[in-house]
């Protein structure tokens, strides 16, 4: 028989997990931020392909033209300049409510290289569960950290190509011009990179595309 007590308990011990349940995995804000940081990257990627192709860096390497955006070096250039104050103004917003709501620590920290190894022998064997969205493995709290770093670094060899007069302390920072163009466009391979495992991570977890939409 069920003691008076007991059927009182019953709905306490079981709060807390419908509240975790009622609260979204991803906020409002989170989801905004991050579907217009996609956008603009995914713009500016795009745009600059057409813009390397102008002036290219490796000289036996170019874009196709129809993988780029512009359609002529000026149209490239006015997508590329319009999408990079979208990425920075939004970019500066997604850090600092990350960093205000204590999400980046509770989300990306602690991290260490056996941490890392371990859920990427996990995941390259088919064993990484993916069970709570809310919590990152390590190969994603990596992956998202150098991702956001690359950004940094594509805003700032993007300044040395765009305004290389006013900004000579970045510009010796990066080697010259010339050296700032190569790490332009090492950093945005690193962003390709990244876009192709994030979605086809998203193909094989498709509740995390969900999740990221409507935040539950």
């Amino acid at each position: 028989m069920v003691t008076h007590m007991e059927t009182m308990k019953a709905p306490l011990a079981s709060a807390p997990e419908n509240s975790r349940r009622g609260t979204p995995i991803h906020p409002l804000w989170l989801r905004v931020t991050h579907w217009i940081n996609a956008f603009a990257a995914l713009i500016m990627m795009f745009s600059g392909w057409r813009i390397y192709d102008a002036s290219p860096v490796f000289r036996e390497f170019a874009f196709p033209p129809s993988i780029t955006l512009g359609g002529w070096l000026g149209g490239a250039l006015q997508w590329h300049f319009a999408a990079m104050w979208l990425l920075v103004l939004n970019g500066i917003a997604y850090i600092a409510l990350n960093i205000a709501s204590g999400r980046f620590s509770r989300k990306f920290f602690p991290l260490s290289p056996r941490a890392v190894l371990h859920d990427l022998i996990a995941a390259l064997s088919g064993r990484l569960s993916h069970a709570d969205l809310r919590q990152y493995n390590a190969v994603q709290k990596l992956a998202y950290l150098t991702v956001i770093a690359d950004l940094l670094l594509l805003v700032l060899s993007g300044l040395v190509i765009w305004k290389s007069v006013q900004f000579p302390l970045l510009r010796e920072l990066m080697g010259g011009y010339d050296n700032a163009r190569v790490v332009h466009f090492c950093a945005m391979a690193v962003m390709a990179a990244f876009v192709v495992v994030h979605v086809a991570m998203v193909a094989l977890v498709p509740r995390s595309l969900l999740t990221m939409l409507r935040g539950r």
